[in-house]
């Protein structure tokens, strides 16, 4: 079904949302009908501030508006559902359209199955009626269920919309991109080398891939290396509960623009805890770039400055290889926490590989790597 269908059946005209590779065709629909106008479509750091921006606009206008999300950020999103737009509190009806990763016998990766498994199941127990819109779905079966729902909103209840694979098709086409020349493929090899024997937590998506490849090509272990697979945003706090037990070892995060800002409190957490071996590395590309390449909020942000203002003891910013050299020998002897801003290009290798190893394998490996033995109670 055409993105286009689906925008037009629900009739609204505010879109908030954390882009999903499962709603790219929705996304690219909406950049394309949209753009960025904060009046009409607002990219949220975090699913959350969605459900906040959603609240703000139907008190603002009387109108139901609609966020949309990977079903990964229902948790996000609980807290704000529960406590501020239920009936139960302030009423505020809203739409909600859910891409369904890891949905029960269809294959996904790993960090999506537990969640997939308990999509549906959490609506229901956050009373949000759905309906479920999948390949075979026509365009009046869809305008019926919304009309059906609409009983729900008209009652101050939200809804859902909830999205299969391949559910959903655009033929906007819509091109991203930045100014800045070196890939984040590349900032990932050269950070990797620089990092040498010390231990790397890198964050869910694409860089964790090409961290992977990286040690393939160059025939070395995993075994210092700890992939992120999901809990986007989660990649800096890992890596400080790490150095804060582990004082004598380097730790390296390699982390992107969109984490850093979907739970931008943990940069004054790190800076309280104030770390000396904590090495933060974001690669800043200004997007979401792993599902699909639409823009975050980062090109406003002065990432090294609010890294200092939060008690980072040193912070810098490269945009070519011979300033990423340069950064890399600095920060690889300074006393952290450091961040090291890295502005890279949009894009990857169309054949860019997945990890062969599992996540459990991963962890076993790293935790051996740190010396430590899992013991469980």
């Amino acid at each position: 079904m055409e993105a286009k269908i689906l925008v037009d059946a629900l009739g609204a005209d505010f879109y908030a949302g954390v882009p999903d590779s499962q709603l790219k065709a929705l996304c690219a629909h909406l950049m394309a009908r949209y753009g960025t106008d904060p009046a009409h479509h607002v990219i949220a750091a975090n699913e959350g501030g969605c459900v906040g921006l959603a609240a703000g606009y139907h008190m603002a206008t009387g109108k139901v508006p609609v966020v949309y999300m990977q079903n990964s950020g229902q948790g996000n999103a609980v807290n704000p559902i529960t406590s501020l737009t239920s009936a139960d509190v302030y009423a505020i009806p809203v739409i909600y359209v859910i891409g369904w990763r890891g949905e029960p016998g269809v294959r996904d990766e790993p960090q999506h199955v537990q969640q997939g498994r308990v999509t549906l199941d959490l609506l229901d127990v956050l009373g949000i009626r759905y309906f479920v819109l999948g390949r075979e779905t026509t365009e009046g079966e869809l305008r019926a269920a919304v009309d059906d729902l609409r009983c729900d909103l008209e009652k101050r209840q939200s809804v859902a919309i909830v999205v299969r694979k391949g559910a959903l098709s655009c033929e906007d086409e819509v091109e991203y991109g930045n100014g800045y020349a070196m890939a984040r493929e590349r900032v990932v090899e050269l950070v990797s080398r620089a990092a040498g024997s010390d231990l790397i937590v890198s964050t869910t998506g694409k860089a964790s891939r090409e961290l992977f490849e990286a040690r393939e090509a160059r025939g070395e272990g995993h075994g210092g290396d700890f992939l992120v697979v999901g809990s986007m945003g989660h990649a800096s706090s890992i890596a400080l509960g790490i150095a804060v037990q582990k004082p004598g070892r380097r730790i390296w995060c390699l982390d992107g623009d969109g984490a850093v800002l979907m739970h931008m409190g943990a940069l004054a957490i790190i800076g309280e805890c104030a770390p000396s071996n904590l090495v933060h590395v974001v690669m800043n590309n200004e997007a979401h770039e792993s599902v699909g390449g639409m823009p975050t909020a980062a090109k406003g942000v002065d990432l090294p400055g609010l890294a200092r203002a939060c008690g980072y003891r040193g912070a810098l910013t490269a945009s070519t290889e011979e300033e990423l050299a340069a950064a890399l020998e600095e920060v690889r002897l300074a006393e952290g926490p450091v961040m090291l801003e890295v502005k890279c290009s949009v894009g990857s290798r169309p054949d860019l590989g997945r990890p062969t190893t599992s996540p459990l394998q991963n962890k076993a490996a790293f935790m051996r790597r740190l010396g430590g033995t899992e013991c469980v109670a």
